[in-house]
């Protein structure tokens, strides 16, 4: 079932249950104050109740002792009189579900953490998203730069992009350094091949990465030239798409510097673990590796890690958009009772209130928040195990633009479905490439 036509149900029970709930309960009405502060109250048992502390529940993806408990706890200290609770949702599927039946249903959720665009859109249309210019306090492009407005829904913010997104190549630095090899500042997907050739060994790979990131650099480049031709039709036949294919598959088979599909797939291969313990001398993911790198107990390591940015499959570097942006999109449910006091937290947090969530990897994209800090946060005491200046320039200094993904979810399960086959051999490039454009195309006629 399609997340419209399950929205279309759930709020169908949802209004029924409010309409009986209204025929038997109108008794119980308070004409409390919804969109604010508590209103006032009497004197005796209900002054002391006025006095309580408002309290707000934040729901977000990120275990709590990976900073969002150290978030709330620095908030509530200094705000007695708004207390902030965290609960832990897991961003997948079920997760996700969870978090909108929650709100649907008027379980307390005052603000919550967006972690696609598309789950913020299926929200927007849920009703549950505050339109933040109804309040105007706050310039989101002007504090997070002009990455934010990938954010928009109808040209109007529903939320705060609050984390700036870094996706990289992780090389492990001694490795390089006995091959002879530079840390790339700019490189091709042509140059990168060649490194992991350069790179591989016995018992080791060259290259390796999660199964996410394969269609990144099919979107860098339809983002740029567009999913669609000038008549309407997919554009997936694009030949870098075809290049790019042909140029993992042949690192798989003919270079063998980066692990087969099958077998990444059959072993559910840890890829982290793997250049963590050596065995993989280069690994394409994003910040939230540092997570890890710097915990030296589950992942003991005795080299430094440096930094690139991913390679591009344009030749031309002017031609060239990343996947980046900024992400951990807040927002503040627009059916909460305290709604001002949501907005307070949300930024609060965004305008450096969120430190602590930089040493689980999450760097706050605000300007106002002091870079020196955020880096420290984010190294801890493991700084001297990294090449600095090639963190700070895939973090702060590469100013190739950005796009976040928002490419619908059919149209990403209809290429992996294809491009799958192509890399398990079960059917040939010109049959890959057809089939993702035919599938595309019937997608497009819906």
């Amino acid at each position: 079932m399609n997340n419209r036509r399950w929205f279309t149900i759930l709020l169908a029970s949802i209004m029924m249950i409010g309409l009986l709930s209204a025929c038997s309960g109108d008794k119980n009405k308070n004409g409390g104050n919804s969109g604010g502060a508590s209103s006032s109250a009497p004197s005796g048992a209900g002054a002391s109740k006025a006095a309580d502390p408002i309290k707000l529940t934040m729901w977000g993806g990120v275990p709590p002792e990976s900073g969002p408990q150290a978030v709330v706890d620095a908030w509530n200290a200094a705000h007695p009189d708004v207390q902030v609770e965290y609960v832990r949702f897991v961003n997948d599927d079920d997760g996700n579900l969870k978090l909108d039946t929650a709100m649907l249903t008027d379980q307390g959720v005052d603000i919550y953490v967006n972690y696609t665009l598309s789950q913020t859109e299926k929200r927007v249309e849920a009703g549950v998203a505050l339109d933040l210019s109804e309040l105007g306090d706050y310039n989101i492009d002007e504090k997070m730069g002009p990455d934010a407005a990938l954010w928009k829904i109808n040209d109007k913010y529903y939320g705060v992009p609050t984390k700036k997104n870094a996706f990289f190549v992780a090389l492990n630095k001694d490795m390089l350094d006995a091959a002879g090899l530079a840390v790339p500042k700019s490189w091709t997907w042509d140059e990168a091949r060649q490194y992991a050739k350069q790179l591989k060994a016995d018992g080791r790979y060259g290259f390796i990465q999660h199964l996410e990131p394969f269609y990144d650099p099919m979107d860098s480049v339809l983002v740029k030239e567009g999913y669609t031709k000038a008549d309407g039709s997919s554009n997936l036949d694009h030949p870098l798409i075809r290049k790019w294919l042909e140029t993992l598959n042949g690192m798989m088979k003919e270079d063998q510097s980066t692990p087969p599909l099958g077998e990444q797939m059959s072993t559910q291969l840890p890829v982290d673990t793997s250049f963590l313990s050596g065995q993989a001398a280069m690994l394409n993911i994003g910040e939230w590796l540092i997570r890890s790198s710097n915990n030296m107990t589950d992942f003991p390591r005795d080299f430094k890690i440096a930094f690139a940015p991913v390679p591009r499959l344009a030749d031309n570097e002017a031609d060239y958009i990343t996947r980046g942006g900024l992400g951990d999109f807040v927002s503040v449910n627009a059916k909460s009772k305290h709604k001002n006091e949501a907005w307070e937290f949300v930024k609060w947090y965004a305008d450096g209130g969120m430190a602590p969530m930089a040493a689980g990897g999450r760097l706050p994209a605000s300007k106002d928040v002091d870079k020196q800090v955020a880096m420290d946060s984010l190294l801890g005491d493991k700084a001297d195990t990294y090449d600095l200046a090639s963190l700070e320039y895939v973090l702060y200094g590469d100013t190739t633009p950005t796009y976040v993904r928002g490419v619908p979810q059919q149209v990403i399960d209809l290429r992996t479905q294809e491009y799958e086959k192509y890399f398990l051999g079960s059917q040939n490039i010109d049959k890959t490439i057809g089939n993702m454009v035919s599938r595309h195309n019937d997608f497009l006629k819906q």
